[in-house]
């Protein structure tokens, strides 16, 4: 049953409804290679009666023939930061080690509704305040390709399961590049959808709302195939009120109007930047209309971390005065300097928002496509500390939001959609991700186009 883990979900899924595979085979080799793989501890929480129990009944559903779901009988995972119905959601805490949710979160009654078969909730630092994969609730994550490096954060877990064949799919969430930045390290594929093309409805404040849901898949295809899953409208999410447009007919790369964005304002690693220069060569032969821009993004450092740190706050600063010493103190430390920010600080961060989805909707008037590298740097090493300076090609390049990763809070930011797609490896044989970001509500475009440049990588 070896095989299996290392199947698509495309594949796997029409297997299943062939009679080739069962669900409960699917299952149990999928909760099989989470226990043989337990010393990359990428679950909080294993669910594997009631995995069982749903594969047993999904075969059952394939014998008595009939329509079967798109998922039916796939196994998957879901992000600790994800309500899911009878099974315990810890956002990565202590303080909420026992909480069992009464309701699933949209996304996941999606995917259950799609015939998926949850098999357990994977890691996230808490509340995915930090990159660095690790918490108090479970210690820390490694990263499959090579355990001195990180394996990114804040969807550490669902990264690790997907590129470590414990379940083809993962349900991952995206606050600032929490999805592509783990994709990118892990040599998988994430999306970060257009705000409201998945509803995300735990959020406090949805009409500000910079986290999303998203799927993470080994390849571009499976990656849609679970977006489709759990995309569309929801009454109760302001910015999902009507479907995402269906794409229209994609003629693969040739005269794709394409903005290459090596410069952000950091400094990159010379061998990523080459990797995805690569990358970006390999679209032109293919018949893309590239051009060079240039956005400051790493100056919107301070910005992001406004939302971050006074979004925290509001939100779970009393748990600081409740439960401090079950807390990490990283959270704690930004709790507290999120309530040192004032109504006037959080507006003109509201405004360099505005501003900034501004600049990418000119660009969106000219380009298909802005394409740049994920990261700016390979993965970086396991004991970085998250809250100081990172070192980039030997030299000191500032704290690690604005030096590794300004290419992927810039979307949370504006709510565009974004996707990080293997591009190729480093000497070390770490991956590099390579980034393509889509106008609103072209989440099915994006996809294909990321299809497209995966099959000219391959």
């Amino acid at each position: 049953m070896t095989g299996i883990c290392e199947m698509n979900a495309v594949a796997l899924a029409a297997a299943i409804r062939g009679k080739e595979i069962s669900p409960v085979e699917a299952t149990r080799a999928v909760l099989d290679r989470i226990e043989a793989r337990a010393d990359l501890n990428a679950f909080i929480t294993v669910c594997a009666d009631e995995a069982l129990a749903e594969a047993r009944a999904a075969e059952d559903a394939v014998m008595a023939g009939g329509e079967l779901g798109p998922l039916h009988g796939v196994p998957y995972s879901v992000k600790d930061l994800v309500n899911t119905r009878g099974v315990r959601t810890t956002m990565g805490s202590l303080v909420f080690k026992d909480n069992v949710p009464s309701e699933d979160g949209v996304s996941v009654a999606r995917a259950r509704a799609a015939g998926a078969i949850l098999v357990g909730k994977t890691t996230t630092p808490e509340f995915g305040h930090l990159q660095a994969a690790t918490a108090p609730i479970f210690g820390r994550t490694l990263n499959p390709i090579d355990p001195k490096v990180t394996p990114g954060a804040s969807s550490s877990g669902a990264a690790v399961a997907v590129a470590a064949g414990m379940g083809p799919i993962a349900v991952g969430t995206d606050g600032g590049g929490s999805i592509r930045i783990p994709a990118s390290c892990c040599g998988v594929v994430g999306l970060k959808p257009t705000l409201g093309a998945i509803p995300h409805l735990q959020l406090p404040d949805l009409f500000a709302a910079n986290s999303y849901v998203g799927p993470m898949a080994r390849n571009v295809a499976d990656t849609a195939l679970l977006f489709e899953a759990m995309a569309g409208p929801d009454a109760f999410d302001p910015y999902g009120q009507a479907q995402v447009p269906v794409q229209k007919t994609f003629a693969g790369l040739k005269g794709l109007r394409v903005a290459w964005l090596p410069d952000c304002g950091a400094r990159v690693d010379p061998e990523v930047a080459a990797i995805c220069a690569a990358a970006r060569d390999r679209m032109v032969a293919a018949g893309a209309d590239v051009e060079e821009i240039r956005i400051d993004l790493k100056a919107l450092e301070p910005v992001f971390l406004t939302l971050l740190r006074v979004g925290l706050a509001a939100r779970n600063g009393s748990l600081v005065d409740a439960h401090r010493d079950l807390l990490s103190p990283t959270l704690v430390d930004t709790i507290e300097l999120g309530r040192t920010y004032s109504a006037i600080d959080l507006a003109q961060a509201a405004f360099a928002r505005t501003d900034l989805f501004r600049t990418f909707q000119s660009h969106f008037a000219r380009f298909d496509v802005i394409v740049s590298p994920t990261l700016t740097a390979p993965p970086l090493p396991i004991d970085v500390d998250p809250t100081g300076d990172i070192m980039i090609a030997g030299e000191n390049a500032g704290t690690i939001r604005g030096a590794w990763y300004p290419y992927t809070y810039a979307q949370n930011l504006t709510g565009h959609p974004a996707i990080s797609i293997p591009c190729g490896t480093t000497a070390a044989g770490l991956p590099v991700g390579l980034q393509l970001c889509g106008a609103w509500y072209q989440d099915r475009h994006l996809l294909a186009v990321a299809g497209a440049v995966e099959d000219e990588l391959a």
